[in-house]
């Protein structure tokens, strides 16, 4: 098949970041499948890079054999809710012209990934351009989430962003959603028909992580890091909003006692409001890191004793899995989970780490004392979650299951 992946964030070689779409790219294309990706300039993690300096449109063909053609987005982005939103619509704008002028030729089907939201537009003229089908594919809940953890307050644009969510989702051949929770909203809230709603979830990357288990030399890392006699705790992901990361410096900030240390690995709009906070509390055990290579985030995993999962304490993230869950599962690590509801019940089920109130500093530091005075659990929890994702969310099981249900 040739696929056309409208995909506003999806990853340089060796940026940092979510990399599903990067991994389902390169196992449709070792399958024998032409995948080429509209993609923006800007992460939500990081700023604009210099290489696109000038340019409109990015072609070239990343190290997995995926074409990907880079569309403009403005460095607004990081600016305000605004410029955010402004970075939305310039991607929908370029990512239409890029579809029509530069991914030449017919397809068998566009696969559109949101968040944001506005891509349905690139998928919507898109589909009609070329006469192709497309699949909408709902990484989160929007605009829901967008609102209750406060971004989207204008009642005009929540109103347009509903309805032409029920527009997309009416002209989508298939809906693919990442949890059951986000199949039931869509069926029993949005009144989408069952027959057209298929689940393929995030997933654990076990090609890298046992690529990379391979020859780690776990206490040469520790060494090299300063980590030897710490327990480590880390984070990997956004520091925006919706991540709330301050509840991890106030956790912090009751675990002085301890040989407690957080690394929070990664970027976003927040990170500096942070880092400026841990040093005004002089967190010396909270330590940030840039955003690095997932092979090289996968060392930071496999050098800690436990992962966080952490989002704001809001009703619509009940709904998620956290896409770090998994990176921790995949490397033996037993997850600490600030996140209610479906992600909750994940570790649970898969006695893979223990959950925390979200917003609860006060609980999130006792849990972690629970695992100082209890560190027998740490391998066993470790290893239960490795097996239940090896059984339930293999990266490339799930990528061909997506493709048979595409084909």
């Amino acid at each position: 098949m040739r696929i056309l992946l409208v995909h506003q964030f999806f990853l340089k070689d060796d940026e940092g970041g979510g990399s599903r779409w990067n991994e389902m790219a390169r196992i449709w294309t070792e399958a024998g499948h032409e995948v080429t990706v509209l993609a923006g300039m800007v992460h939500y993690m990081a700023g604009k890079s210099d290489q696109y300096a000038g340019r409109y449109f990015h072609q070239s063909t990343n190290r997995d054999g995926v074409k990907v053609i880079r569309c403009h987005v403005p460095d607004s982005y990081h600016a305000s809710f605004l410029g955010r939103l402004w970075a939305y619509f310039s991607f929908t704008f370029s990512s239409i012209w890029a579809g029509i002028k530069l991914a030449k030729g017919s397809y068998d089907v566009i696969v559109v990934t949101s968040p944001p939201l506005f891509v349905g537009a690139t998928a919507l003229v898109l589909s009609w351009w070329k006469r192709t089908p497309f699949v909408f594919e709902v990484r989160d809940l929007w605009p829901e989430s967008a609102i209750d953890t406060g971004v989207l307050t204008n009642k005009y644009i929540i109103r347009f962003a509903y309805w032409f969510e029920g527009f997309v989702y009416k002209k989508a051949k298939l809906i693919n959603v990442l949890t059951p929770a986000f199949r039931e909203v869509l069926i029993s809230k949005k009144k989408i028909p069952a027959d057209k709603i298929i689940f393929i979830p995030n997933a654990a990357d076990f090609a890298l992580s046992e690529e990379v288990m391979v020859d780690f030399d776990a206490e040469a890392f520790r060494h090299e890091h300063d980590l030897v006699g710490k327990f480590v705790i880390t984070y990997v992901g956004a520091h925006g909003v919706a991540n709330h990361l301050v509840q991890v410096l106030d956790t912090a900030a009751l675990l002085r006692d301890t040989e407690a240390l957080f690394l929070l690995i990664g970027d976003g709009m927040q990170k500096k409001d942070l880092i400026a906070e841990a040093q005004r509390r002089n967190l010396t055990h909270v330590r940030f890191v840039d955003s690095v290579p997932k092979r090289e985030v996968f060392r930071y995993i496999l050098a800690s004793d436990m992962g966080a999962s952490v989002l704001k304490k809001v009703d619509t993230f009940k709904t998620i899995y956290s896409n770090k869950t998994f990176d921790y599962f995949s490397c033996q690590k037993p997850v600490l989970m600030a996140i209610d509801g479906v992600s909750r019940a994940l570790v649970e089920k898969a006695d893979a780490g223990i959950f925390v109130e979200p917003e609860n500093p006060k609980d999130f530091a006792e849990k972690i004392r629970f695992y100082l005075q209890n560190p027998e659990l740490i391998k066993r929890q470790g290893e239960s979650g490795y097996r239940y994702a090896r059984e339930h969310f293999d990266r490339e099981e799930l990528a061909l299951r997506y493709l048979a249900l595409i084909s």
